[in-house]
């Protein structure tokens, strides 16, 4: 079942790829793992699913545990406490979700040296929603400059989780500015935009995605 669903969901990709002119290939699928089984991700690995995302640490590290041989890529996709930087910082790949210069700085100085830099991206709360993460997009210039300079990361680029909208030109509004704000940047290593969802797919895409966070439509609701 979950290998129909990501060859299905992989077509949808492709042809929001296509309709808007993007190079085939662009959008990396990111796979949302949270609350889902080891055995769910073991599905999807062996249907060709590679970058999982997780937004529980404790969770994520015991599955991580439990899949060892396979030659997965984590990323941390949930709100991060500051007591858990230090595990955040070893366990994976790439954070999607760091929303101050505090937290940026605690993951610096926690990645052990001999791991590879962690890729990280700038939360910002694109649509202003009191209840969402994130910090404003009149904040991201400052922000981004001064993390730049930590070590043992790597600023790559922004995610957001814009307020649902029905309307494919209103879902495409907040994804376009963001897109706008980070090229006004001018800053070349910032190539990342993880944005779009199981709803706002397409639109996401066609306003310059480069990861999409797909949970549900692949490995089913939770029962």
């Amino acid at each position: 079942m979950i290998k129909n669903q990501l060859n299905e969901i992989l077509a949808q990709i492709s042809q929001a790829e296509q309709t808007y002119s993007r190079t085939p290939g662009d959008v990396l699928l990111l796979a949302v793992s949270k609350t889902k089984s080891a055995q769910a991700i073991a599905e999807a690995y062996q249907a060709g699913q590679r970058h999982f995302g997780e937004n529980y640490c404790q969770e994520a590290i015991g599955k991580q545990k439990e899949l060892g041989a396979y030659d997965i890529t984590w990323h941390f996709i949930g709100p991060i406490q500051s007591n858990k930087t230090k595990l955040i910082a070893n366990h994976f790949s790439w954070v999607h979700s760091v929303d101050s210069f505090k937290i940026a700085q605690r993951l610096s100085t926690q990645r052990a040296s001999d791991l590879p830099p962690l890729n990280i991206c700038l939360q910002v709360n694109i649509s202003g929603e009191p209840t969402k993460s994130g910090i404003a997009l009149h904040e991201l210039a400052e922000l981004s400059q001064a993390i730049a300079i930590l070590p043992n990361l790597v600023l790559r680029g922004v995610m957001a989780v814009p307020e649902p909208e029905l309307d494919f030109e209103k879902q495409r509004q907040p994804f376009k500015t963001l897109y706008q704000a980070v090229a006004d940047l001018n800053n070349p290593a910032l190539d990342t935009f993880s944005f779009g969802m199981s709803a706002d797919l397409k639109a996401a895409i066609a306003e310059g995605a480069t990861i999409v966070r797909i949970g549900t439509a692949l490995f089913g609701v939770r029962h």
